[in-house]
């Protein structure tokens, strides 16, 4: 075998037992030692792939991300065109994910608060989800006015809440099964989507004013000493 394939074959394994070790015994239980002692490999190799740990943590973090996106896009690439039909195959294939291998929801959603660089990649990858959210929305329900931010809120709420209400349900905080969840989030998306056009389209300032309903400016100064005089 090649030097470098074997290079990234080593590279392969020490990501795989820190996902394994980040996703059972959490950050505190995550040291080079221990990756490598998993991996069963030299730690001298250790640094051969990362400088240190946050770059691994971080490595595995992102394919996490990337399983995670690449699941989305096959269930949507499976699912009818309709905004519903998208919306539940998003849904349900991010709630099957974490659930079938509850390691990924403990990387995706825990650990990444404990350690500081993996917790700035999970606030970039959310800021990423959120635009994507949000284009999403417009293309499917159509563009907002310009310089209308309500788009950017709805999917703000919709981002974190979605990664909350996965975390309380894997906890059993929420006591509902995994299709109920599923059917429950998709309904409540769409209508986060619905509630933005009419909010946008209520406060939407292109939309001309009736020209009877303006009024005179208020007169000021001298102006208002001879509006009195006249009505004198």
């Amino acid at each position: 075998m090649p030097a470098e394939d074997r290079r990234a074959e080593r590279r392969s394994l020490l990501i795989d037992a820190a996902f394994e070790l980040l996703g059972t015994e959490g950050w505190t239980g995550t040291t080079v030692r221990a990756v490598c002692t998993t991996a069963r490999l030299n730690p001298r190799y250790f640094y051969e792939s990362f400088d240190d740990l946050d770059a691994l943590v971080v490595a595995v973090y992102d394919r996490v991300v990337d399983e995670l996106r690449d699941e989305v896009a096959a269930a949507q690439a499976a699912a009818r065109p309709d905004a519903r039909s998208q919306a539940r195959a998003a849904i349900g294939s991010i709630v099957r994910f974490v659930d079938d291998d509850r390691r990924r929801a403990r990387v995706l959603y825990v650990e990444a608060l404990g350690n500081e660089a993996l917790n700035r990649r999970r606030i970039e990858t959310g800021h990423a989800l959120v635009e994507v959210v949000e284009h999403d929305a417009a293309a499917r329900h159509g563009a907002l006015p310009p310089g209308e931010h309500i788009g950017r809120v709805g999917a703000a709420i919709l981002v974190g809440g979605f990664s909350e209400l996965l975390v309380a349900w894997l906890d059993g905080r929420i006591d509902v099964t995994r299709d109920q969840l599923v059917d429950d989030a998709t309904a409540l998306f769409l209508s986060m989507a619905d509630a933005a056009g009419r909010i946008a389209a209520r406060r939407d300032t292109t939309t001309p004013t009736d020209p009877t309903s303006a009024r005179e400016p208020a007169p000021s100064g001298r102006n208002r000493r001879n509006v009195r005089r006249g009505a004198g």
